[in-house]
Formats: structure tokens, C-alpha cells, sequence
């Protein structure tokens, strides 16, 4: 296809130097008031590659910019915590902390009539299966420990990672090394141990593991796969908590996963006293490398690992530089990711970042670091638990490992136990998506008022701001000049068409294909149609007629009845390149629509300054992932007169959601399509309720894949309701149903564009 993509590139160039050698007459080589376009080579790429040279440059400077959002107070404790509450409560919310938790949250013993709840037994310890209720239908599940000698000395989470079982982290089956099997050293040093299990990172489909698939729903719906194993150990708090007063302190360690989930709990939860991250305390710069489950949207806003040990403050915070996991995931169904250990001199930079935002607190945050005598050894070393222990007030010399605990696990299976972990937190979140539409009328579709338009144009005004801010995400910086560059790329007897390019941000530019139809009068201004390919495309394919017909020329065609037309290149080209400037994005609370938005926005206002373009009578049709853009970006860019959105318009958070619906990108290699929280914002009739009351028009043919009719008729329904009753415009909106595919189809929306751009339909020929 490539191939045949630049053939065809080539044979249009072609085609435009034998029309003026054929003696008709040459359309100037630039635009007036241009500079000459003089790139080279693929504009495409350097357009996606200058987008990422953005961001990356972004994630550097977001540590500097963290501080407007902290007011911290080191005046005292109290005033410290206080100062730092709402922090506290905003890392709640892009994780996902959101569902209540269970009010009897005392883990259950797993046993039946047949079977002890009872697995392992050690000189001073018992070990047994427990759930525990947690949030909704969700449980925890792992094992308890409890000293059988003795008062309990203090109460301990104790986190493996992601690819440990409880099991091997107590010494009941193999695979951890004796000395790092700190659950059972803790029991062993007479404290309470919780070790949860957490979902593990085998493939749930080829190339798509457990975590990124439960990951992948939980984010459209504001919550993620941390949050709610976060949740988990939130709810052990809560029954620790109780028995505080006869069983001391409550600490958390982690290695490597659990070290995450340790560090994001301890940072929320002030009732948790000690703390210790193993293997993966570090700068999170990178974070867009690591696995996507691991994405938190905004995160690097406000948080690095320094702000989150900031947050435990003034509690103790001990940092193990122990190896980490480490493990390469190469992508396919999934993105492509790596876990590496963290190297000890970002270690250090971090921790002394950390200790310089506490400095002030009197008495000090004791933020430990335990390295070994050369760093990166084993974790759950000695020097750690005595540390730890100490931190928890738990009194004597370190207890060293004893035998190995005897088990009584009998025909053990650790898949079915996964299995029913996996299926309660799939169940929980297609339970959010079903209510998700009832969450969308009270959170967004009550902030408009529909007593009158002018008042549901004033109403839509902050929730449009919203939208931007909060959803798409809106970057502060400032637009650069247009600095418009053009060349002529192609003449025929009815338009000539021109390479446009315009500066946005530094590195960022916007790029398109102008078509400007022949025989335009002096002072005559005409309408503008901006058409947007999809997945993969590029500008020239929405003008070309062979080989490329999804887009049935339809740039062309629109400029041959008299439209001005101009086609964009979009950001979502080149596959992984495009897909990671989406995870660059994220922990900046932004997305791919951070810079698509502005880029459209600069477009519409350099044509707004064309003397043949009528500024009030500028439409947007897209197709496919154009069809996306047609949804998000005149929802925000308002010079925008009106939307098409074809091959796209769907139910479209069940579409990413649903784990039952086979058109859902749940199952699919679209890793970079999700945005978090839709679910409870914006579905696309909320994104049409901000076109609105500028005319909407979806085209949508019956065999298009993208989804079913029923779905695509259910949400338009909503759509309709809004414009028909409750705006009484029915005229500005229509769907065109037609027997076809994921294409243009080119009729009823070549008349609805004729009809609110207010131009005539050209005589047939």
C-alpha cells in the first residue's frame, strides 16, 4: 500500500505539470501573503515527529511546573497535613479511588465443609486463605498470617509484585529467594501480615496482558487497574484501623508492583504509619514506557515519586534500591512497554527531591534509603525490615528466617483464584459502564439550560471549558504566528490545490492540502469545507479516486461544486509512533486532541484571513478517526459552522468499555484510543450537545464495522431529542443511513453541507 500511496503521489504531481504544460493558464506557485513551502521528504513524518519532540520536551519541564499546584504549610504536622489535603484528594481521583468501600471490610477464612481455610503453618505463625471485602462486588484475596505466640506487635500489608503469588512470598511454594520473603520474616517478628494478590501481567490474548485489559475499561470510566488495587488495600486499612489499640501500628511494603501500590496507599491514606517502596521508587518521566496499566491520566501534573513520598509526610517513608522486575513487553494487541530497575542515581535525585519539598518540618519526614553495601541486591534485606520494624515500633533485635513454613495447601490452584479476581473487577467495571449514561445526564447534560438558546449557548460555555480542560486536555502555552509556507501541488481544469503549512507550538505545525476552485470572483468569499481523513491516512488520499476509495475523493469532488476545501494531516500516522505520543500525553493530562485541537484551531483562523473564504460559513466532515474529529474538535473550535461525522458515530463508550460487545477496542490493538473518564462526562451525545445549536449530520452505513446500527441508532437518538425537542431545531441535524461500508458515501451530506453552507448545488453536466 505504501508503495502504491507515493505512485500515486507522484502521478498527481505529474498530473499537474502536463495540465500547464497542455498551455492552460498556471495558478501562482505560492499563496498571497505566504512564504514558498520549501520541506522536503515526508511532511507527514516530521509533522508527527516534531509533535513528539513537544511533549517529550513537556514531560521535562512538568517537574518545574508541579509547584503552582502545592501550597504545602511546614509550620507544624497538622498544618502540613491540612496544607497538602487537597493534593491528597486529587491523587485519589486520577487513580480512581472513587467507589465506596465495603463497611465490614475483616477478611473471611476460605474454607469449606472439605477444606481448611488453614494452608501453611510456621514455628510462631499460622497462614490462611482470606478474602476480604473491598468495593462493590470485588474482593481481595491472599493470605493472613497471624502470630500464634504472643501479642500481635504491629499490623502489616505486605504487597508482592504483580508476578509473585502470595504463596511464593510466604515460603509455601518456590520462586522467592528465603531471605525476600518478607511477609513471612515480618510474621516472624510477631506482626499481623495481609499479602494480597494482584493481577498478574500473563496474556489475557495474544499480546494483550491481564493488567492492560482490565486497565483498558476501568480508564474509560474514570477508575484504572492501580486504583483499584489501591482500593484493595485501603479496604485491609479500614479493618486494621479497628484494632489498632490491641494489634500497634499499621505499615505497607512492597516490591516492584506492590511497591507502587504501596507508595500511591500510603500517600492517600494517613492512617497507614510506615512505609516501604522496593524496587521501584524512581523519576516517573518515563512512565510512557513503562506498562500501560501503569498510565495515570495527569498524573505528572502534579505528582512524581518525590510529591507522593511528600504526601506520606510527615510519616516515615523507607526506600529499598533493591533489583527490581524487569521484563519487555513487545506490543501487538497491547502496547509495546519495559520494566527496568531503577538505576540508584535516580534513586538518590529523587529522595533528595522529595527531602527538599518537607524541608522545614519540625521535627523532619525520615525519608530512609537502604541500598546494601553495593545497591541493587536482593530486596527485603535485613537493614530494611530492622528499619521498617523500628519505624513500627516494634521493639527487639531482627528475628532471622526460620525454617521453611510447612504446607497444607493440598491440590492448590492459583489460575482459579486469579480467574474469579479477574472476573469480579471485569463484572464491577461493565457494571459502571451500564450506569455510565445515568452518570452523564446528572454530571453534564444537567449543567446546560435549555429554558431558551440563548441561554443553552451561555450554559454550554464552561462545560465546553471543561471538556477542553479537564477531558481533552488543554495545553497553556502560546500559539506561534501563522507563518504560512505554500507551494502548488496540483492543477486540473477545476480547482488548483496547494501544500499549506503553519506554525502552532515550537515543533508543532499543522499541514494540509488546500483545493481552491477556478473561476472565483473578485471580493467573492465561498465556503470551506475542512475534510478529514482517518487511521492511518494522509490529505492525499481524500483526493485521489483510485485505490483509495473509503474517501471517494470526496476533498475533490467538494471543490469540483465550488467549495473551498482543505484536508489536514492528522496526528495518527505511523502506528507505534503515532500510539506514543498518546502515552506521552496522558500523565500530562493531555491527549493526541491537545494538539489535533489547536492545529484545527489554527487552520480555521488562518483561513478566516483568505480573502475568498467566507469566515462564517467554515464546515468539518470527517471520516473514521476523522470521524472522531469530527466529534471533539468543533465541539471546541467554534469557527467551526458545522460537523459530519461518517463511519464513526457510535455508542462510543461501550465501544471501548465493553468487554462483551465484539466491536469493542477492549480486545483490540487500538491501545492509544482510550480517554479516561468519558464514562462519566462524555459520550457523543454530550460531545454533539456542545456542536450544538450549529447544524450535525452523521453518515453511517449499514455495513460500516465500526459498530452495529443499533448502537449507532441509540446514542443518535439522543442527539436528536436534544436538537428536535428540547432546542426545537430539528432542520440542523440528520442521519444518512445507506447501504455501504466504513466510507464516504458523498449524498445526503454533499446536501446537507449545500444547504447550511448556504451554496447553491451545482446544474448536472
Amino acid at each position: 500500500m505504501k508503495s502504491f500511496r507515493q505512485l500515486w503521489l507522484a502521478l498527481m504531481l505529474l498530473t499537474g505539470m502536463l495540465s500547464r504544460l497542455e498551455g492552460q493558464e498556471s495558478a501562482p506557485r505560492i499563496l498571497a501573503g505566504t512564504e514558498p513551502l520549501l520541506m522536503t521528504g515526508d511532511i507527514a513524518s516530521d509533522l508527527v515527529e516534531g509533535a513528539d519532540r513537544f511533549l517529550l520536551r513537556e514531560l521535562e519541564l512538568s517537574v518545574s511546573g508541579r509547584e503552582r499546584l502545592w501550597q504545602r504549610d511546614t509550620s507544624s504536622h497538622q498544618a502540613f497535613v491540612e496544607s497538602v489535603s487537597g493534593n491528597r484528594a486529587e491523587l485519589a481521583r486520577l487513580l480512581g479511588v472513587r467507589d465506596q468501600r465495603a463497611s465490614d471490610p475483616e477478611p473471611r477464612l476460605n474454607a469449606t465443609p472439605s477444606r481448611s481455610s488453614l494452608v501453611g503453618r510456621g514455628e510462631s505463625y499460622e497462614i490462611h486463605s482470606v478474602t476480604w471485602p473491598t468495593f462493590g462486588d470485588v474482593n481481595g484475596r491472599g493470605l493472613l498470617l497471624v502470630p500464634t505466640t504472643g501479642t500481635i506487635r504491629a499490623q502489616v500489608i505486605a504487597i508482592p509484585d504483580c508476578e509473585v503469588l502470595p504463596e511464593q512470598l510466604v515460603g509455601l511454594v518456590p520462586g522467592v529467594a528465603c531471605e525476600s520473603q518478607y511477609a513471612r520474616r515480618l510474621a516472624e517478628n510477631g506482626c499481623r501480615v495481609l499479602v494480597p494478590l494482584l493481577i498478574n501481567r500473563q496474556d489475557r490474548l495474544p499480546r494483550l496482558t491481564n493488567r492492560e485489559w482490565l486497565y483498558r475499561s476501568a480508564f474509560e470510566l474514570g477508575r484504572g487497574l492501580t486504583g483499584y488495587e489501591v482500593q484493595e488495600v485501603l479496604a485491609a486499612v479500614d479493618w486494621m484501623a479497628r484494632d489498632r489499640t490491641n494489634c500497634g501500628k499499621i505499615g505497607v511494603m512492597g516490591w516492584g508492583e506492590g511497591g507502587m501500590i504501596g507508595l500511591y496507599a500510603s500517600a492517600i491514606d494517613p492512617r497507614i504509619d510506615a512505609t516501604v517502596v522496593s524496587g521501584y521508587f524512581d523519576s516517573r518521566q518515563n512512565i510512557w514506557q513503562e506498562p500501560l496499566d501503569r498510565n495515570v491520566f495527569g498524573l505528572l501534573e502534579q505528582f512524581g515519586d518525590a510529591e507522593l513520598a511528600s504526601l506520606i509526610a510527615p510519616r516515615p517513608l523507607i526506600v529499598e534500591a533493591s533489583r527490581g522486575p524487569e521484563a519487555e513487553f513487545p506490543g501487538g494487541r497491547g502496547a509495546p512497554a519495559r520494566i527496568v530497575t531503577p538505576q540508584l542515581a535516580d534513586v538518590l535525585a529523587e529522595i533528595d527531591r522529595a527531602r527538599q519539598l518537607v524541608s522545614g518540618l519540625d521535627p523532619p519526614q525520615t525519608i530512609e534509603l537502604q541500598a546494601g553495601e553495593v545497591g541493587l541486591g536482593l530486596y527485603g534485606m535485613d537493614a530494611t525490615l530492622t528499619s521498617f520494624l523500628r519505624e513500627l515500633s516494634v521493639p527487639g533485635e531482627l528475628v532471622q528466617p526460620g525454617e521453611s513454613p510447612k504446607s497444607l495447601l493440598g491440590d492448590f490452584d492459583p489460575d482459579s483464584r486469579h480467574a474469579q479476581k479477574m472476573h469480579e473487577l471485569d463484572r464491577h467495571n461493565q457494571f459502571l459502564l451500564r450506569e455510565s449514561q445515568y452518570v452523564r445526564q446528572q454530571e453534564t447534560m444537567a449543567r446546560f439550560d435549555f429554558s431558551s438558546m440563548a441561554a443553552f449557548e451561555k450554559s454550554s460555555q464552561p462545560v465546553r471549558e471543561f471538556f477542553y480542560n479537564e477531558v481533552i486536555g488543554r495545553f497553556g502555552n502560546p500559539v506561534l504566528p501563522f507563518n504560512p509556507r505554500t507551494r502548488v501541488f496540483q492543477e486540473t481544469p477545476e480547482w488548483t490545490g496547494y501544500e499549506v503549512v503553519l506554525d502552532v507550538y515550537p515543533d508543532v505545525i499543522a499541514y494540509g492540502l488546500l483545493l481552491i476552485p477556478k473561476g472565483i470572483q473578485a471580493g467573492e468569499r465561498r465556503p470551506v469545507v475542512v475534510c478529514q481523513h482517518g487511521l492511518e491516512g494522509r490529505p492525499q488520499d481524500t483526493i485521489g479516486e483510485e485505490g483509495f476509495g473509503t474517501y471517494s475523493a470526496f476533498t475533490a469532488k467538494l471543490a469540483e461544486r465550488g467549495f473551498v476545501t482543505f484536508a489536514p494531516q492528522n496526528l495518527y500516522i505511523f502506528t507505534d509512533r503515532f500510539r506514543s505520543l498518546q502515552r506521552k500525553a496522558n500523565p500530562l493530562k493531555k491527549t493526541l486532541y491537545s494538539l489535533i485541537t489547536p492545529q484545527h484551531q489554527q487552520i480555521v483562523d488562518w483561513l478566516k484571513t483568505q480573502d475568498y473564504v467566507d469566515p462564517e460559513r467554515i464546515g468539518f466532515y470527517g471520516l473514521s478517526y476523522g470521524g472522531k474529529t469530527a466529534m471533539r474538535v468543533p465541539a471546541l473550535v467554534t469557527g467551526y459552522c458545522l460537523s459530519i461525522c461518517s463511519a464513526d458515530f457510535n455508542e462510543w463508550v461501550d465501544k471501548n468499555a465493553s468487554t462483551r460487545n465484539p466491536k469493542s477496542y477492549a480486545n483490540m490493538g487500538e491501545y492509544e484510543i482510550f480517554e479516561f473518564d468519558l464514562g462519566s462526562t462524555f459520550n457523543y451525545a454530550e460531545m454533539a450537545a456542545l456542536i450544538a445549536p450549529r447544524p450535525f449530520m452523521v453518515e453511517r452505513g449499514h455495513f460500516d464495522g465500526v459498530a452495529d446500527d443499533w448502537t449507532v441508532a441509540f446514542e443518535y437518538a439522543k442527539v436528536r431529542n436534544l436538537y428536535a425537542a428540547r432546542l426545537k431545531i430539528p432542520e440542523r441535524t440528520t442521519i444518512e443511513w445507506f447501504d455501504g461500508p466504513h466510507s464516504i458515501h458523498g449524498q445526503g451530506t454533499f446536501d446537507f453541507l449545500h444547504q447550511h453552507l448556504n451554496w447553491p448545488v451545482p446544474s448536472a453536466k
